[in-house]
């Protein structure tokens, strides 16, 4: 059964035998986290479930370190005890088997998974931080990874493992190991973004009003520039209690060194009203919001979508089923043209041309289609059963030109295409989370393989962008 849950930090200076003098800095969150064992012991816990986003992490699913006893240790922090902690095998094989209900991925990993996929045995700082407060080596560990799964498979995660949790006769404590924005100021390790801060707040503020349902209404530039490491083992978390009454009590925050790190208890107060799950409501949220921007999708963006629908449905009505009189003169132009294809906010496929290389816009665009859902190196091909949950974009590229510099480029107006000897990368415009030239050169000139520091040629264009 659920008794509690927490979401915490885990930086290895608040151990003292690793910080030394500098841990006092942080003194708040060390006195946050002593509360915190206290109130753990005070329950008894059997088992205690973490989830760490420095453990596995995979794209789709979640890893669990299998095994009959994890281990860990802070030596490489210069700290050398070693915890042990026997592995309730019975709630790890519940949860595989309650996420193969929602048909998301869950495995656990063996000694030769591990091994296979270049990973350590030994449990990460992730894990060992924490718990060297929070918890002795009596009770029993499930020790998980992390998913890059968009938020709200995150959070249905969070609701199957929570379905595990309820249903043991053990008492159990969950626990989501993250740190906040590591941008908090000048010299951060991720160096400095005023939307740390301000991401930090936020999720503080909505963590102490009680309020769910708003943490997934945040804005994910936001929570992307933040540069953190536990939202979406806070999402998990929020998932285990989904359907459930809960006193969330923020013991402390703050970012002495530039990284946030937030102490909260979560307490159970009983289940609530039947139909009172968020799951199903965040998931109406969803259909509606695609289903309003395919009814506003303009001909260009339908075109691309029929398009693919076409190829993986074995069906044919792309070009009939446009009315080519309500069409714009550019339709039978010749242009280039990017078709970006996104699932659940996350990129999917993006494939396009500079230049024309078909007779008009609109062979370019179903061209471009085919090959930004099945040829993209980036992604495995789309799946018909992904067709309903996609959204596509269409940019009609407009003739580059050469520029001086960086200082004629503007990141919301302009693409870019670098070049150096014989690599090129381009980067569209006004794209989510690009908001300066740098960060655009930087992105053009990885896509490429070229340095930081290699000399380019600059070349811009515009767009026309059909949603």
């Amino acid at each position: 059964m659920l008794i509690y849950g927490a979401l915490v930090p885990h930086p290895p200076i608040i151990r003292a035998e690793i910080g030394g003098e500098e841990t006092k800095k942080a003194h708040k969150t060390v006195e946050a986290m002593e509360r915190l064992a206290q109130r753990l012991a005070a329950l008894k816990l059997d088992t205690i479930v973490i989830f760490s986003p420095h453990g596995p992490v995979f794209q789709d699913g979640l890893a669990i370190r299998g095994g009959a006893r994890l281990k860990g240790d802070l030596a490489r922090f210069g700290f050398f005890r070693q915890w042990e902690w026997a592995v309730d095998q019975e709630l790890a094989a519940a949860i595989v088997r309650e996420a193969e209900k929602e048909k998301i991925p869950c495995l656990q990993l063996t000694g030769a998974d591990l091994a296979g996929y270049g990973l350590s045995a030994d449990l990460d700082h992730g894990v060992v931080v924490p718990l060297s407060f929070l918890a002795d080596e009596s009770v029993k560990l499930v020790a998980t990874g992390m998913s890059l799964l968009p938020w709200l498979e995150q959070y249905q995660l969070g609701v199957a493992i929570g379905r595990a949790v309820h249903r043991s006769p053990r008492r159990i404590g969950v626990i989501a190991s993250g740190d906040l924005s590591h941008c908090l100021h000048p010299g951060a390790p991720a160096g400095y973004d005023p939307r740390g801060k301000e991401f930090d707040e936020t999720l503080m503020a909505l963590l102490r009003a009680q309020n769910r349902t708003a943490i997934f209404d945040l804005d994910p530039v936001m929570v992307e520039k933040a540069a953190e490491c536990g939202f979406r083992a806070l999402l998990m978390l929020l998932g285990v209690f989904d359907g459930w009454q809960v006193e969330i009590e923020v013991l402390n925050y703050e970012g002495p060194f530039g990284v946030g790190y937030g102490v909260a208890g979560f307490a159970p107060q009983g289940e609530e009203e039947k139909g009172s799950s968020l799951l199903p409501v965040l998931r109406r949220r969803r259909e509606e919001a695609l289903r309003t921007r395919r009814a506003a999708e303009s001909p260009f963006v339908r075109l691309a979508r029929q398009t693919v629908e076409d190829h993986l449905l074995g069906t044919d009505g792309s070009l009939g089923n446009m009315d080519k009189g309500d069409l714009p003169p550019e339709a039978r132009q010749p242009a280039g043209a990017f078709v970006s294809i996104k699932k659940h906010g996350m990129l999917r496929g993006c494939i396009g041309t500079i230049f024309p290389t078909q007779p008009t816009f609109l062979e370019e665009i179903r061209h471009n289609a085919i090959a930004a859902a099945l040829h993209d190196p980036r992604f495995d091909p789309v799946q018909v059963d992904e067709l309903p949950d996609l959204v596509y974009t269409v940019d009609r590229i407009l003739p580059p030109e050469p520029v001086a510099g960086p200082a004629d480029l503007d990141p919301q107006k302009y693409g870019v295409i670098v070049r150096s000897g014989g690599k090129t990368g381009l980067l569209l415009p006004n794209l989510e989370g690009v908001e300066t030239i740098e960060e655009q050169l930087a992105i053009a000139k990885r896509k490429a393989g070229i340095g930081p520091e290699e000399p380019v040629t600059l070349e811009r264009f515009e767009v026309v962008r059909y949603f």
